[in-house]
């Protein structure tokens, strides 16, 4: 997994890449999101476009992040999911809890839209 990071209209945005697995990556993905919230940024866009498998261990990791933002006063969305980790967030129901978008720019316009 590798994780390129940039900024869209005040909201950082998480490129993932590769297999999402869990394991020492979670704790790299953990520490990155607790600088951002240090850097007081709070919106968080996961473009998840990119991510060819994902395994329980990789929606642990999703779910530790938005935990991780939720109690730092921030937000987690997602974007560009593919078809298969969206089948995976509806058969785990998960879909209830993340706010899915079709692309990074919805994502980042819903930040807006809730600052209004």
């Amino acid at each position: 997994m590798k994780v390129k990071q940039h900024e869209k209209y005040g909201a950082a945005v998480l490129e993932i890449r590769g297999n999402v697995m869990g394991g020492p990556e979670a704790q790299d993905f953990s520490d990155l999101l607790h600088g951002l919230l240090e850097e007081d940024k709070k919106n968080v866009v996961i473009d998840l476009g990119n991510v060819k498998f994902m395994n329980s261990s990789g929606l642990g990791m999703l779910i530790s992040g938005f935990t991780t933002m939720k109690n730092g006063g921030g937000m987690l969305k997602l974007a560009n999911a593919t078809e298969k980790i969206n089948s995976l967030l509806v058969i785990t129901k998960l879909i209830t809890i993340f706010e899915n978008f079709d692309s990074v720019e919805e994502a980042v316009e819903s930040f807006k839209k809730e600052e209004e």
